[in-house]
């Protein structure tokens, strides 16, 4: 499985093991994979459901990317067809025209490999995809599309601090991002264990570092500060009951707690989160973990509003740049899915 393809596919195996994307070429400015940065060519395909798809959606917004590329949102639920359009009206994209992720898919390559998953960038006047590298879009997007970025888009990948984001990524994703799903897919104790053991072990280790800093690497928000978040912001509501990552709760860690608090009040990260898409998404889908496909009316979300005092640190959200603006009306998280 690569990126937001987390259905039920790999339940057999005695090890999760997260596939490599098969699509990876990339989208840059000098377009030198067949696929230069566009204004309006493109279109990203996304759930709010999925942590890596998330990802993307923070960039996005921080960057100011909206009127360069174009975002399809699909439904939680998946099927054995793959990520359905079932938001939108008769069940189609309304740019793409599909109703599957899959077509898109199966215009670029038929038979490909690791399943369809998100996020994806499909090339709208083809309907073809072109990447579904979810490691490296999110990367591209900061560094390749600068052109397009708004006036006073923050930079999320400095030059000069890029090697120590990508060490700070590198065990943020093996032992967090991916460290969860290892927990929530084990099957058989000893996995379990190790996994959730490595999830925690990580989490404290960052802790102390957070306690003296405001973000993960220098003194603005940065890539390894978005890909901490999507999974934090998931925690309590899916990977503490549902993936059994339950030696605490991230309410319980108050350095943990007020730094995932600091960044969801920050425009671009909180208010591109929908809990009710995350809740059904896991706890309906995962059917091998929740048979019974029932959600979880809890955890109250509200807390995710309340006071985090992290500013007393200092640091400079957007370092020389400004916040992005308000969130178009077409994209706002609907009110179920908002503390």
């Amino acid at each position: 499985m690569s990126g937001g393809d987390v259905g039920n596919r790999g339940y057999g195996r005695k090890t999760f093991t997260r596939s490599k994307s098969h699509f990876t070429d990339r989208i840059t400015a000098d377009g030198r994979d067949g696929w230069p940065v566009e204004a309006g060519r493109y279109r990203l395909v996304v759930s709010r459901a999925c942590p890596w798809a998330s990802r993307a959606l923070v960039s996005r917004r921080l960057l100011g990317l909206e009127n360069a590329l174009s975002l399809a949102v699909a439904d939680p639920i998946q099927d054995d067809r793959s990520w359905r359009f079932t938001l939108d009206a008769d069940g189609r994209d309304p740019v793409l025209g599909i109703r599957f992720l899959s077509e898109a898919y199966d215009r670029r390559e038929t038979d490909y490999p690791g399943g369809v998953s998100v996020p994806a960038i499909v090339d709208v006047p083809s309907g073809k995809l072109v990447t579904n590298d979810f490691q490296q879009i999110t990367l591209d997007l900061a560094t390749e599309w600068t052109a397009l970025h708004r006036q006073g888009a923050p930079d999320l990948y400095p030059r000069a601090l890029r090697d120590e984001i990508d060490e700070v990524m590198e065990d943020v994703y093996e032992d967090v991002n991916n460290g969860v799903y290892r927990a929530g897919f084990a099957t058989d104790q000893e996995e379990y264990e190790a996994a959730c053991a490595g999830v925690f072990q990580r989490l404290d280790l960052l802790t102390p570092r957070l306690a003296r800093q405001r973000y993960l690497v220098g003194d603005t928000i940065t890539e390894a500060d978005i890909r901490l978040f999507t999974t934090l912001v998931r925690f309590d509501a899916v990977y503490h009951g549902h993936f059994k990552c339950n030696r605490w709760k991230l309410t319980e860690n108050e350095v943990l707690w007020a730094y995932a608090r600091d960044l969801f009040q920050t425009p671009g990260f909180g208010d591109t989160v929908d809990f009710d898409h995350i809740k059904r998404h896991y706890y309906q889908v995962h059917t091998g973990i929740n048979p019974t496909g029932i959600v979880p009316l809890g955890p109250d979300p509200s807390g995710w509003l309340t006071p985090h005092h992290r500013q007393l640190l200092g640091g400079r959200p957007f370092g020389d740049g400004t916040p992005p603006g308000p969130v178009r009306a077409e994209e706002e998280v609907r009110p179920q899915g908002r503390p």
